[in-house]
């Protein structure tokens, strides 16, 4: 018995022992434990942030009470661990084993198969907390998703934005209006997908919401036929599926669509993701415009009185930092409530203002995860890159792409428009993500300009990135005078970026230590010289950008070094004379010395052989030495200056060309190029200037695969009287001849000379000539009304949108009658015409009659100026068009009434004698503008007013009619109350 006792205590002992000395690792393992829920417990309050609308369930809550009290009974055991002697550290080792324990259970807890959030289906009729606010934008989002709801023609609709814009909320509010509506009652549930889509779980929540038991079925396609036939089963159902991530096949997860009364419904922050799950109508989300911005920010920060005007101000620009985003203004408002010390608003500004700090909020990490999801890393280097330009800039798309390009940001392929093609595709995919902005703008002539942009918030977390790697330097746009200073040029750097700044010189002496550098960009700065010295260090250096520096004079020898420069762009650099030897610049693949003063082919181009692109558009260069072009095999891009002609057998050599800016002296050399391009099927690309004179319009920077334009000037298009001697370009898009002989007298007849079908003609443009009377010659057989030439002539007409008819002495009209025709032109004729110029046709009195207006339907913008001849616009005399018989002139019709359904603008400037724009009644129910300009005996405006109960009203688009004071009073009125209807709309003025 003594010897077990002995034994015991030998044992106690040991045990002590063990735990004495053991004590510091089992509290170790404690620690880790705490802080693996304690991690769990900042996950799921990070996620109830990100999931709008949510309520956590009780027992989450209860969760994650008891972690913060573990935590803090933690902090207290480990104070007393450190601060105990032997027999306390034995008692310690046993509270240590119970809360280790205690923790398990929190740990197996934390897992919450369940969900953490409350289940609130519309099967049980729950409405989501959603937000009060709602705002004029989110109203006319609600009301569009609302109509597509209620049409039984729509199954599926997609919500997209970029993250933390509202779409959740907005969703929201259908979902809960939708409860309230009796077709839909008890058949609406909504599922969060968040960012990983699992079939297992989707059908598991579908199924609890019908609700269907499929606890005893594991396979996933059982699974669905059982859902699919419940949910066919119930019909007028809206299934509301929340942040989606990834498109996934609702056959596969057992979701009916097109059942009678079926809706579905996707939230995504990716516009691909919606088309790939099959959405018939997208609703893109937007950010809130400033005053709505304004107005939800004062509602969060529920300040009874108006704020102080010094806090206002402060208020005020922490909005505009939140960029429009709702979830941030909200953040930004929550934090500033009952805060009424300009101390603390001024530092909370601050802190918003300071890039570190602000990348720390919870608004960066949601738009991260946005970014973190592309798996194209192309596409992550695309985005990133964009940050290289200001804030707010809108950038060209062609820019962009050309960038990416000379950047290899582009898979190599074998000819520049297939990789435009890509560039353009990978510009759309992060566009559809929501990570940049698409910008369309109508430019004068109606054509679309297309740029993307960077909403704030989005570049400040590109930035963010590029702060390790790769790394930036970027200080664009923020009127930098000086170059940063030595120490921010960091050893690691990749790029660099100073544009859009006043940066007038570089200190000599200074040679930053950027061994990684590969891009260099002080684009648009006020530089006059570069000393050597800067690129010293530049060894990797790829792309130098110098362009609009318009004062540097020339580069410093020492460019000549930098042998790994594969891009060189100088553009509008338009004081530079001088660029030293480019021998060694093997790498070199893009040159730009486009609107310049150099006046010699730089040293060394012909050694250019992976020279791809080439462009000295507006130069001063006279000529270029034979052969050098022809070196240069490997170009697909060549602009060179007007004045400068090349031979046809150095352009012909030249496989690879797409891309071609020039000049040829006259028409037999252009028609020799044509053809061999038509021959080799390129190039694809062109703006050709054929004779002499200045060529209109033409920057020195190109529209980066996008003109198919040929201009005559001064020059004879016909040498040689020779029948069908020129040849346009069947592709060509905008055609252009100035003070040209040889026309003939009417345009047609000058399309015939041309033998073109030129069926893509959409811009055209005649000035200077004397012989043109027409545009199309008619004439009349038994039964039909025929152009002449009609099969080769009329061809280049009927796409035609864009025309402008300048400084032609004899046009006396469009159309021109050889026989006696009793009918109007072919619909196809001027069918697809938007916009027509008339300016100094001397000889034109009358422009159109009702039934000429036939043809030009489409007509948008109208416009004739200084035609000293002019009495009407639209005349219901046909006779002044058509020569009658007796019995014809009797049949015809004379119908008052003209129609331009689609008439936005008209402009009539300095028409002396022109007394009416029409007698009859002209409807236009589109028309917007209307501008009259010195036409002193213009007696009256047509009455083109739409009746209201009898009564004329206004055009329901009219917003301007522009006219003097004096013309506007001398005025005559068929019916006095049509001036009265009209006089809101008047400004006076001829301006």
């Amino acid at each position: 018995m003594i010897d077990k006792l002995k034994d015991l205590a030998t044992d106690l002992g040991v045990k002590w022992l063990q735990d004495y000395l053991g004590l510091e690792e089992k509290l170790e393992n404690l620690e880790t434990r705490i802080n693996l829920v304690k991690y769990r417990a900042i996950d799921m309050v990070t996620l109830t942030k990100l999931q709008s609308g949510k309520k956590r369930k009780k027992e989450v809550e209860e969760w994650l009470k008891k972690v913060e009290r573990k935590k803090i009974e933690f902090r207290d055991l480990r104070a007393q661990v450190q601060q105990a002697r032997f027999y306390s550290r034995i008692q310690l080792v046993r509270r240590v084993e119970t809360m280790m324990g205690e923790v398990e259970d929190l740990v197996q807890w934390g897992a919450f198969s369940g969900g953490l959030f409350l289940d609130m289906y519309g099967a049980k009729g729950a409405p989501l907390l959603a937000a009060t606010w709602k705002g004029q934008a989110f109203e006319q989002n609600l009301r569009e998703i609302w109509e597509c709801v209620m049409d039984d023609e729509i199954f599926s609709i997609g919500i997209y934005g970029m993250g933390g814009v509202g779409k959740t909320t907005l969703a929201t509010h259908v979902h809960n209006n939708l409860l309230k509506e009796a077709k839909f009652s008890g058949h609406v549930c909504w599922i969060t997908v968040s960012q990983e889509a699992n079939i297992h779980k989707l059908q598991k929540d579908i199924a609890k919401f019908l609700p269907v038991d499929l606890s005893c079925e594991d396979n996933d396609r059982k699974r669905a036929a059982q859902l699919f036939q419940a949910l066919k089963r119930r019909r007028n159902f809206v299934l509301i599926l929340d942040d989606v991530w990834t498109h996934f096949d609702l056959e596969n997860v057992g979701i009916p669509l097109r059942v009678d009364g079926s809706k579905l419904i996707i939230t995504s922050r990716s516009l691909d993701v919606c088309r790939a799950m099959g959405c018939q109508k997208e609703v893109k989300v937007k950010p809130l415009c400033y005053q709505e911005a304004w107005t939800l920010f004062l509602e969060k920060l529920g300040c009874c009185r108006p704020l102080p005007p010094d806090i206002e101000e402060i208020a005020k620009s922490m909005v505009k930092n939140c960029a429009g985003l709702p979830l941030g203004i909200i953040t930004v408002a929550g934090s500033m409530k009952g805060t009424d010390d300009i101390h603390e608003w001024r530092d909370a500004l601050e802190e918003l203002e300071d890039p570190v700090a602000r990348q720390d909020c919870e608004v960066f990490k949601i738009l991260h995860y946005s970014y973190s999801r592309l798996r194209d890393q192309r596409l992550k280097d695309c985005f990133l890159y964009c940050s290289l330009y200001p804030e707010d800039c809108e950038i060209p798309r062609d820019e962009l792409i050309a960038s990416f390009i000379r950047e290899r940001l582009i898979d190599k392929r074998r000819t520049r428009q297939a990789e435009f093609d890509q560039g353009h595709a990978l510009l759309n995919k992060l566009e559809n993500a929501c990570l940049l902005e698409g910008v369309v703008k109508i430019k004068e002539d109606d054509t679309e300009a297309k740029y993307v942009k960077m909403h704030d918030l989005m570049r400040d977390m590109a930035l963010k990135i590029t702060k390790t790697k790769p790394k930036y330097l970027v200080k664009a746009g923020i009127w930098l005078r000086d170059v940063p200073d030595k120490s921010e040029w960091k050893e690691d750097l990749d790029k660099v970026s100073l544009r859009f700044n006043v940066v007038s010189s570089i200190p000599l002496g200074i040679s930053p230590y950027c061994p990684k550098l590969s891009t260099l960009s002080l684009w648009g700065n006020e530089l006059t010289s570069i000393p050597c010295s800067f690129f010293a260090h530049f060894g990797a250096l790829q792309v130098l950008d110098l362009s609009c520096n318009r004062s540097l004079e020339e580069l410093p020898n020492c460019i000549s070094e930098l042998e790994r420069l594969a891009a060189l762009l100088l553009f509008s650099c338009r004081d530079l004379r001088f660029v030293p030897s480019l021998e060694k610049l093997k790498a070199l693949r893009e040159l730009d010395l486009s609107d310049t003063k150099i006046s010699d082919v730089p040293e060394g181009l012909e050694r250019l052989v992976n020279l791809k692109c080439l462009n000295m558009v507006q130069t001063n260069l006279e000529m270029i030495s034979e052969g050098i072009i022809s070196k240069l095999s490997c170009l697909q891009s060549l602009g060179i200056p007007r004045q400068v002609s090349v031979q046809v057998e150095e352009l012909e050599s030249l496989k690879q060309l797409e891309e071609f800016i020039g000049g040829f002296p006259e028409a037999n050399s252009f028609c020799r190029f044509v053809r061999s391009r038509q021959r080799f099927n390129r190039p694809s690309f062109y703006v050709i200037q054929v004779g002499s004179g200045l060529l209109k319009g033409l920057s020195g920077h190109f529209q980066q695969m996008a003109s198919k334009r040929v201009v005559f000037s001064f020059t004879n298009v016909n040498p040689g009287g020779k029948k069908r001697a020129n040849i346009l370009p069947d592709d060509i898009q905008e055609l252009e001849i100035c003070a040209c002989q040889g026309l003939g007298s009417c345009l047609n007849d000058t399309f015939a000379e041309f033998n073109t079908q030129a069926r893509g003609l959409t811009h055209c443009l005649i000035e200077g000539s004397s012989e043109i009377r027409s545009l199309l010659k008619l004439s009349s057989s038994e039964d039909q009304f025929v152009i002449k030439g009609q099969n080769s002539a009329c061809a280049p007409l009927q796409n035609l949108k864009h025309l402008r008819l300048i400084c032609l002495s004899n046009f006396n009209g469009l159309f021109e009658w050889d026989s006696v025709a009793n009918a109007i032109p072919p619909p196809s004729t001027f069918s697809c015409l938007r916009s027509l110029f008339i300016d100094r046709c001397g000889k034109l009195k009358k422009l159109f009659t009702p039934r000429l207006l036939q043809s030009v339907q489409s007509l948008e913008v109208l416009k004739v100026w200084g035609c000293n001849e002019l009495e009407e616009i639209v005349s219901n005399d046909e006779e002044g068009y058509f020569s009658f018989t007796s019995s014809s002139k009797d049949s015809c019709s004379r119908s008052t009434i003209s129609c331009l359904p689609n008439l936005k603008k008209l402009a009539v400037l300095g028409d002396p004698k022109l007394r009416n724009i029409c007698k009859g009644l002209l409807i236009c129910n589109s028309i917007e503008r209307i501008e009259v300009i010195s036409c002193r005996n213009l007696e009256s405006l047509p009455p083109f007013l739409p009746s209201i109960n009898g009564q004329p009203s206004a055009p329901p688009a009219l917003k301007v009619i522009q006219i003097s004071l004096l013309g506007w009073e001398s005025l005559k009125w068929e019916n006095p109350y049509m001036k009265k209807i009209l006089q809101p709309f008047v400004r006076y003025g001829e301006f």
